[in-house]
């Protein structure tokens, strides 16, 4: 009872601000884990819009698990209800920005005070839930009815798939092709060395600096050719690379000066828009030079959360919090259900310990249990 007499409480105090007008509207583009972190965070404390083409929000670090056991995905992949409860929720792109305005691909205009950017990468996936869940069961089934399967990229998504698939399917043939001279060109080369070799272990057949024309292949001759005249056979194949910045279309808005070469969004210490006082950004999306992880994102919308907090309660620029990039790699790569290979500052090891830290649930419970989700 006193928890929901907080929350009524909350709602009221959103509403006497809008009625006087004290610039707490907040409108979050994206509702990856940066965006769906902020609107969590936020929702009691302005009132938030949070503008997503797809209902729901997914775990992307869990997504690969989903497609070996498509039960998973019924706690990975969770509708932006679920944990945003107090607040607008807009399913639509976003396709213009204005000094004051966001214009959705629906036709909407949702003016705002405060606008974040956490669109991260391009992903096209389908718009509900179900669907979603739909397509991990098809993705599910064709890697049962194949006797043979191709794996191309090996980069944290290739590794990874293929170390799931090597542990549920052992009967499987599975064929990796990067065109990298080494796997997880992202981290180091020791770490790089013991994927390689565990894969190895599972009798995966990895192809390194190669690639794969996968247009020359046509249904009912699987039959795959790489840059080396080499020729796989497989009964079906995977595309892990990476994907595009979900960016291009800032490039027509009053933010196509504040994106980099590559299309990132330039952020300053408080992860504001260099240059801009109102407007944010957070995820992959921003030029902030570290590796682009789900954990640092969720630490950048605490950053953000925070700043906006102070704005909105009329604090000084001077109370702002400030995010500070990680130093050193660090990250984590799954190795099926119970291994991982894990680069630490001063250390990188393989095996069961990095396993049991991620490897079990691969940290869904704990995420849930941030959204507010039982695990």
């Amino acid at each position: 009872m006193a928890a929901e007499n907080e929350i009524c409480n909350k709602r009221e105090q959103i509403r006497e601000m809008e009625k006087r007008g004290d610039g707490n509207r907040v409108v979050i583009l994206g509702g990856g884990v940066a965006g769906s972190h902020l609107a969590k965070s936020l929702q009691f404390h302005a009132h938030v819009t949070l503008i997503d083409p797809k209902e729901y929000f997914e775990i992307p670090w869990a997504n690969l698990r989903a497609m070996v056991e498509p039960t998973f995905a019924e706690k990975s992949v969770i509708n932006h209800r679920d944990y945003f409860t107090n607040g607008d929720l807009v399913i639509s792109s976003a396709v213009n920005v204005t000094e004051s305005e966001v214009l959705t691909a629906d036709g909407r205009q949702i003016a705002y005070d405060h606008l974040v950017i956490a669109t991260g990468h391009a992903d096209p996936v389908p718009k509900s839930r179900t669907e979603r869940l739909d397509q991990y069961k098809a993705e599910n089934r064709k890697i049962k009815s194949a006797n043979s399967i191709l794996v191309v990229g090996g980069g944290p998504t290739g590794v990874e798939l293929a170390g799931e698939i090597a542990v549920d399917f052992p009967e499987k043939k599975l064929t990796l092709v990067h065109k990298g001279s080494r796997l997880l060109e992202f981290i180091g080369a020791k770490a790089a060395d013991k994927t390689l070799n565990w894969l190895k272990s599972r009798n995966v057949e990895v192809k390194l600096e190669q690639s794969v024309d996968l247009n020359s292949v046509t249904e009912g001759h699987k039959i795959y050719q790489t840059s080396h005249g080499e020729t796989i056979e497989a009964d079906c194949h995977f595309l892990c690379i990476g994907k595009p910045l979900a960016s291009a279309w800032l490039r027509e808005t009053v933010l196509k000066n504040d994106l980099d070469s590559q299309g990132r969004i330039k952020v300053d210490e408080h992860l504001r828009v260099k240059g801009r006082t109102n407007i944010f950004a957070i995820g992959d999306i921003t030029d902030i030079p570290e590796i682009k992880q789900g954990f640092l994102a969720t630490k950048q919308a605490e950053v953000v959360a925070k700043n906006l907090k102070v704005i909105i309660e009329g604090g000084r620029v001077c109370k702002l919090s400030t995010y500070k990039p990680l130093g050193s790699a660090l990250a984590i790569v799954s190795l099926g259900r119970k291994d991982a290979v894990a680069q630490f500052p001063l250390l990188t090891i393989s095996g069961r310990i990095p396993g049991f830290i991620k490897s079990g649930d691969l940290f869904v419970g704990k995420t849930r249990k941030q959204m507010g989700l039982s695990s």
